[in-house]
């Protein structure tokens, strides 16, 4: 019997991609389309990047930078892009060969990129941080160092180049891990903070955006290959030490999914339906600043977490 391809639902071609959290199939021309305008549509709803903009990206060099990267350079004027990789120093991990290839997709792009190192900015490598923290017990896993780290330099780095935005590539499937997380440990402040509309809380936090945000991760990698992107051939060694509890969460999340499909999308669009109407972040408060390094911290801490690494594990 002979057996047809089923058609896109849009333009009626050669249907490729099927999505199952809308039941629809696309070619793939259209399931690209699809990604950009859903990148378009979050970035319009809240305002994530206007005319003027300069957004630094953070640039790991995986498929969902890649895709952060390609999308953004169609959506917002290229020389106001700029691509950051931070290299967390981790033996077999951060190639060379990465950095170029992530950089030859910025030129291609016209975007500018740039590079620093935990080291240049910390003084450690990941490597040896986690390599110390063996030494002197301490607990903290080496993805809680990289995150803590990461995300200190990604916003110090975008005010040393002159950015108002910075963007990360995080996914669907990252939010709604990093949602239930926040639900799990009774986190009230990080529970909205997450939210695209959620205020500054320091004069030194630069604005963070998440366009990929209603983006599942399976179209992240498919897009990816469509577009030529050449997948990374190692993984962070540290990734599997120990399961965390959104490793745990994502696992579950993924099963629930595949009976469920759409469930994300769903489960974020409640949580985007009821603070878009009533936005409950007025009592949050100004962010305290670190009595060491003059940086935002947490609520109810005088030291921030970066600080408090460096000193549980250094000892200065």
């Amino acid at each position: 019997m002979l057996m047809v391809a089923p058609k896109c639902y849009k333009c009626g071609g050669v249907g490729q991609v099927y999505q199952a959290h809308t039941g629809r199939v696309l070619c793939k021309k259209c399931f690209e389309e699809d990604i950009v305008e859903r990148v378009r549509e979050q970035i319009k709803k809240y305002n994530m990047i206007e005319s003027g903009d300069l957004v630094l990206m953070g640039i790991s060099g995986g498929k969902d930078s890649f895709v952060l990267l390609d999308v953004l350079s169609k959506l917002h004027n290229p020389s106001n892009l700029i691509a950051l990789t931070i290299v967390e120093g981790v033996t077999g991990y951060n190639r060379r060969i990465e950095i170029e290839r992530t950089e030859e997709h910025c030129m291609e792009r016209g975007v500018k990129y740039i590079t620093t190192s935990f080291k240049e900015e910390i003084g450690y490598s990941l490597e040896e941080l986690v390599s110390q923290a063996s030494r002197k017990g301490v607990k903290e896993s080496p993805c809680t160092f990289c995150g803590v780290l990461r995300r200190r330099i990604l916003n110090t780095m975008a005010r040393r180049v002159g950015a108002n935005k910075t963007a990360t590539a995080h996914n669907l499937d990252d939010e709604s891990q990093t949602l239930l997380v926040n639900v799990l440990r009774g986190d009230y402040n990080r529970f909205f903070r997450i939210h695209p509309m959620s205020p500054r809380l320091h004069e030194m936090l630069v604005r963070r955006i998440r366009p990929l945000r209603k983006i599942y991760e399976w179209e992240t990698a498919l897009y990816a290959y469509f577009n030529g992107f050449g997948f990374q051939a190692y993984e962070c060694p540290y990734i599997t030490l120990r399961p965390t509890l959104r490793a745990k969460l994502r696992r579950f999340l993924y099963a629930y999914e595949e009976k469920k499909p759409g469930s994300l999308m769903r489960m974020m669009d409640v949580y985007d339906s009821l603070l878009d109407k009533k936005r409950p972040w007025g009592d949050l408060g100004e962010l305290p600043t670190c009595i060491k390094c003059g940086e935002p911290t947490s609520y109810g801490r005088d030291i921030c977490k970066v600080c408090e690494i460096i000193e549980k594990i250094t000892g200065v």
